[in-house]
């Protein structure tokens, strides 16, 4: 049985959503068991149109939401024991739930994250990792947004973090990777980078295989299984690949429509460009996995549909199967077992 905690009032369209996209995953995986925490005016009546989700669940009602535009601190003040973002959390901490999965703000989701649960030992500040389509399959890329500036002991942080997803998500045994850079030649680049591709040369883990520096086209190129970067840059190759695909969907749709002959050629090609459609469905890899914490914590897409949600949930069920918090921590024990722990503390946690 695989536990997971569910923050029904997040995204943009909350229970609307949510509860459609449990039901959808509860389809896929029999096994799970959900703890609902939600406003119960607008959760139960659609939680009895899911007969089947509503037996495979425990409810909780809760007193308040967070707003998609909240400010993290002001969230954390007053969502604090109350709001379901909180609650849901909180049951991880507990030892309720295995997962979270939230739809909510990120910003609130990864200031409560952090507070509640804490960051590992070893871990200045965790990172969100995407799962990302490539011509090759998916790779990961993290951080794409929670850490801004990242040194070069943190980049090797999110290497071995990164590195023991790609175990539990892709289940190969050493997966492949990639700091991301302006060039390939070691020369190039910020200094911290340098030092980070220095520092994961000299530990030579034997979880990952280093392959150097990556650039930006190498993502979607499928060259590593993980690319490593600070949230900044990933944050901002994360939004230009969304953009892009949209841009290209928009294209192909008034390529199509614009003449009799264009459509006469849709039509014959519907097949392949209904395969096409499949492959850039955001909705398939939709749900960025906050690692660096005591605790599996899933944020998926706050726009998005049930099916979306459904494929958030799918990750966080395949992270707590595959034991990706046991990976992380064993990886990060191997690594920083000579080192002192300075700064391990969760200092984001104080910030907040």
């Amino acid at each position: 049985m695989v536990r997971i905690s569910v923050d029904v009032m997040g995204g943009d369209f909350g229970p609307q959503v949510v509860i459609p996209g449990a039901a959808r995953a509860l389809e896929r995986h029999p096994d799970i068991r959900f703890v609902l925490y939600g406003l119960e005016d607008q959760c139960a009546p659609l939680l009895e149109k899911y007969p089947r989700l509503k037996a495979n669940s425990t409810f909780h009602p809760s007193e308040l939401a967070i707003a998609m535009d909240e400010k993290p601190s002001q969230a954390l003040r007053r969502g604090r024991g109350k709001a379901s973002m909180w609650q849901a959390i909180d049951a991880v901490n507990r030892g309720d739930a295995d997962v979270v999965v939230s739809a909510g703000n990120t910003g609130a989701l990864m200031a409560m994250s952090v507070f509640c649960l804490r960051t590992m030992s070893g871990i200045q500040r965790p990172a969100i990792a995407a799962i990302w389509p490539t011509l090759k399959g998916e790779s990961i890329v993290l951080d794409v947004g929670a850490t801004i500036g990242a040194d070069a002991q943190q980049l090797m942080d999110f290497a071995l973090m990164g590195g023991a997803m790609a175990r539990a998500l892709f289940e190969i045994e050493r997966p492949t990777l990639g700091l991301l850079n302006v060039g390939v030649e070691e020369i190039k680049g910020q200094e911290e980078v340098k030092e980070a591709g220095r520092l994961i040369r000299e530990a030579a883990p034997d979880s990952i295989d280093y392959l150097g520096f990556v650039e930006g086209d190498d993502i979607g190129r499928g060259t590593v299984d993980v690319v490593v970067t600070e949230g900044f840059a990933g944050n901002i190759a994360l939004k230009a690949s969304e953009g892009t695909a949209r841009q290209i969907a928009e294209y192909l749709r008034a390529a199509m429509s614009r003449t009799l002959l264009a459509k006469i050629g849709y039509i014959l090609a519907k097949g392949a460009f209904d395969r096409l459609r499949e492959k850039m469905d955001p909705r398939k890899v939709n749900g960025g996995v906050f690692l660096g914490l005591n605790g599996v914590v899933i944020k998926s897409h706050g726009g998005t549909d049930a099916e979306g949600f459904a494929a958030a949930i799918d990750v966080g069920y395949d992270m707590v199967r595959n034991g990706l918090k046991a990976k992380i921590e064993n990886d990060l024990q191997k690594y920083h077992a000579s080192r002192p722990a300075e700064g391990a503390a969760s200092g984001m946690a104080d910030e907040v």
